[in-house]
């Protein structure tokens, strides 16, 4: 796709029930073990910051994080496949980092498969490294695989 993120009409807002078809279908087209409805609704019940972001009105992507005492932890980042590149993971992440480091947050985390080195990439290049690894974390196609836990400072 070459459309310019410049050119397009950008919103960033709070997730709301109403918006779980498109996040859903935007899931599954991005993930072979998807997050289910009921996943999300409980995200929103918790009050967790639960952002979309929407591209000429229509939902490209979204983010989820929960906050702790002085930590966030990113649970779910994904903008569609077919608007990957443009920016728009770029602007979720900036969007939660700063929402993370206006709660006080001094490091934000997340958990990445090992297998996704689009995503690992992408992490690292904006300062996030490993700090661990949580063993058998993810369903696989056969079995489980592990989950690499990357940090950064917030603040």
């Amino acid at each position: 796709m070459s459309l310019a993120l410049n050119d397009a009409q950008l919103d960033l807002r709070p997730m709301v029930e109403t918006d779980l078809s498109d996040i859903l279908e935007i899931e599954c087209a991005a993930y072979t073990f998807p997050w289910n409805r009921n996943i999300f609704k409980g995200c929103l019940r918790d009050d967790y910051c639960c952002r979309v972001v929407e591209l000429d009105g229509e939902i490209a992507g979204y983010a989820i994080m929960s906050m702790g005492k002085d930590e966030a932890h990113l649970l779910n980042l994904c903008v569609d496949p077919g608007r990957q590149r443009l920016g728009l993971g770029d602007n979720l992440l900036k969007f939660m980092l700063d929402f993370a480091r206006t709660h006080n947050a001094v490091s934000t985390f997340l958990e990445v498969r090992p297998s996704n080195m689009a995503a690992r990439q992408f992490y690292e290049k904006r300062g996030f490294v490993e700090v661990g690894l949580r063993a058998n974390y993810y369903p696989a196609r056969f079995g489980r695989e592990d989950a690499i836990i990357m940090a950064r400072e917030t603040v």
